[in-house]
């Protein structure tokens, strides 16, 4: 319903679909948005991560949480070039009836079975969050790593989602009573993921200035050309 392409982000979706998104987020506090990167699309990220480097990640102020992270390159600059547009942010806010969006960040993770690697519960509530979401990346089809939703002051999980399908996203509620994690990944296939957030600032031209790779932006320029 919602795609985002090379060339621009698609709704092939009506009013009521649309209502019925709002509906079911704000009733589940999340939803599923399926082929939410076009398949040519999925197949550039996927090869160029594939060829990418990641460093091991810890983060202890929000999770603690262990897990691989991919070095920002190509797919990272493309990835947040292609999220932050104003024809998305305004999806994004008709779903969730959050506030202003100014940008999207995120980053490419990957958790490996058996290598130690935890999300524990935590509610991502810094840094002008407004909205989380996480699409996949993965080559394979993963066991576990599901995406749990819980109740902070009864502990009951309210949700719980298998992001599995290759370009899927999960667009979830940020809130004080809220909070999420990623369960253990379990057999022998990787879990590969861009997670980030819907931030009310800073606004995205702020970012692009910073943006110090002009390799990478030439690169991007001539893939969403299709050339």
């Amino acid at each position: 319903m919602i795609q985002v392409t090379r060339l621009g982000t698609v709704f092939r979706g009506s009013k009521p679909d649309m209502d019925r998104l709002g509906a079911e987020f704000a009733e589940e506090s999340c939803v599923t948005l399926e082929g939410f990167l076009e398949p040519e699309l999925v197949t550039i990220v996927q090869t160029r991560i594939e060829q990418s480097d990641f460093y091991d990640r810890i983060h202890e102020q929000i999770g603690p949480n262990k897990e691989l992270c991919m070095v920002p390159g190509f797919v990272h600059n493309l990835l947040h070039l292609l999220l932050n547009r104003r024809e998305l942010f305004e999806l994004i806010h008709v779903i969730s009836q959050c506030e202003h969006i100014g940008s999207f960040r995120g980053r490419v993770y990957r958790v490996v079975p058996n290598h130690g690697h935890f999300d524990d519960w935590h509610d991502d509530l810094v840094d002008y969050r407004l909205v989380g979401m996480s699409i996949n990346l993965s080559t394979e089809r993963y066991s576990g790593g599901l995406f749990q939703l819980r109740d902070c002051s009864s502990g009951q999980i309210i949700n719980e989602i298998t992001n599995v399908g290759f370009g899927d996203a999960i667009l979830f509620k940020l809130a004080s009573h809220l909070e999420h994690r990623i369960t253990p990944v379990e057999g022998i296939a990787s879990k590969t993921a861009f997670a980030g957030w819907f931030k009310s600032q800073p606004h995205f031209l702020d970012l692009l200035k910073a943006q110090d790779d002009p390799g990478s932006k030439d690169e991007f320029h001539r893939v969403t050309e299709g050339t």
